[in-house]
């Protein structure tokens, strides 16, 4: 008999449940949870509780909380459970869960685990896995309501609910023709809704939108914040419907790519998995690369500075101002690109659109430069104490905010062009290359009007 559960469930009570060793209490209470909040639970447990409270847990309600576990997570949480909790748990789990799973652990312990499956999810997984790396293909579970056209709504019904139990979404059905070709999608409401000796060909409008199996998930991404579904059909090079993408595998993929970005824009080789479980090693790897190739870079801007070594001799005040300038440079080029390349990877911006954003952006940058140009100037003046000085000072911050802007504009479009992800236009690099360009004009004015 199920103990009543009257007081309020708080984190706090079934983690003191766990430490008494009263697992039952424990999980009774877990079961009024969301599988999220449970997965968050499980991680703060020792493994030896952890692997305890997982295994009290109901086996298709395990596999849901298993699927809300970070890779790191779930390769440790394997490695803990025996060859039948694992078949148990591979075979609840949903195909795409299953296919994310399969592609993020070792090659070794994914072979241990094929060998696990049922015949038919074995060549279920081969064949989500046989897609490419960062396909829709790898994204998608065969796990939907298929109709055919000449069925009556009575009978699509009565199929529903026979085989709709399983099914990733329940509010879109698709119709296919008997060799499996997607013809069209009908929704749920419009089929309560309708006689029932119509015909499914009578609801169909013919606008369904489908994507390939093998497009990039980024594609997958922009279809569905484009057109607002929950969900997209799948189809391979022949149009037959080989599966459905749902709004939440898209989400995970968002997060992603962003994460990616934010990492590139930092000048860091994206992570393959989270910060907290990446090690400091691999950090060290992931990181010095772009940091080595940066000091090779700032090597030229001391180069450019030991060739006017003589007019700073000449006028040291020059060298005060330095920081100044190339720095207000280096800020303004990143400010442009980070916008670039971001208009691009929300498809605001594409790669014809390159002239009207330089345009735009040398509007911006002859407004900033003249705003910074004066400022420079005004302190030039007061703490240089010459006005051909401030005049070297506040020209020069004019012309490097302009250049700055226009090549932060440009270097996004130009590795897009080359089919490198724009988030390599990164702070870090458009700074270390404005030094030296701000440099080199830096002194260029000075030259000239001193």
């Amino acid at each position: 008999m199920v103990e009543r559960i009257t007081e309020p469930v708080t984190h706090a009570k079934v983690l003191e449940l766990i430490e008494a060793n009263e697992l039952k209490s424990a999980v009774e209470r877990l079961l009024t949870w969301m599988e999220p909040e449970i997965a968050d639970l499980l991680i703060q447990l020792k493994k030896s509780q952890q692997i305890l409270v997982y295994r009290a847990l109901p086996r298709q309600r395990a596999a849901d909380v298993f699927s809300h576990l970070d890779p790191n997570d779930q390769d440790g949480l394997l490695k803990a459970l025996t060859d039948g909790d694992t078949q148990a748990l591979l075979a609840n789990l949903s195909p795409d869960d299953r296919t994310s799973l399969l592609q993020e652990l070792p090659a070794n312990v994914t072979h241990r685990l094929m060998q696990l499956l049922s015949p038919e999810d074995l060549t279920e997984a081969r064949q989500l896995l046989g897609y490419p790396e960062e396909s829709v293909g790898r994204l998608m579970t065969p796990e939907y309501i298929r109709l055919r056209a000449e069925w009556t709504v009575e009978q699509a019904l009565a199929h529903i609910r026979k085989y709709g139990r399983d099914s990733e979404i329940f509010n879109i059905l698709y119709v296919t023709e008997d060799n499996g070709k997607l013809i069209d999608k009908v929704r749920m409401r419009r089929l309560i809704f309708s006689p029932q000796d119509k015909t499914i060909r009578e609801l169909l409008n013919y606008n369904c939108i489908s994507i390939s199996a093998f497009d990039d998930r980024e594609v997958a991404v922009e279809m569905i914040k484009k057109y607002d579904f929950n969900a997209l059909p799948v189809l391979d090079s022949d149009g037959v419907l080989v599966g459905i993408v749902t709004v939440d595998d898209i989400f995970d993929v968002a997060e992603e790519e962003a994460t990616e970005d934010i990492q590139l824009g930092a000048a860091v080789a994206p992570l393959e998995s989270t910060y907290s479980s990446t090690n400091p090693f691999k950090l060290f790897k992931k990181r010095i690369g772009w940091l080595l190739i940066l000091i090779l870079v700032n090597l030229i801007s001391a180069a450019v500075i030991s060739n006017h070594e003589d007019h700073l001799m000449e006028f040291i005040t020059l060298a005060l101002f330095m920081p100044l300038v190339i720095a207000s440079g280096g800020n303004s080029g990143a400010q442009s690109a980070t916008l670039m390349v971001r208009a691009i990877a929300t498809g605001d911006l594409r790669s014809k659109d390159w002239a009207s954003a330089t345009a735009k952006e040398i509007l911006v940058g002859i407004f900033m430069g003249l705003a910074m140009g004066a400022l420079a100037f005004i302190v030039g003046w007061l703490y240089g104490g010459e006005s051909n000085i401030a005049q070297v000072i506040g020209f020069s911050m004019l012309i490097i905010v302009l250049v700055a802007n226009i090549f932060g504009a440009l270097l996004p479009f130009a590795l897009d062009r080359m089919n490198i992800d724009p988030a390599v236009a990164s702070s870090p690099l458009i700074t270390s290359i404005m030094d030296v360009l701000g440099l080199i004009i830096y002194f260029s004015i000075a030259v000239i009007l001193l």
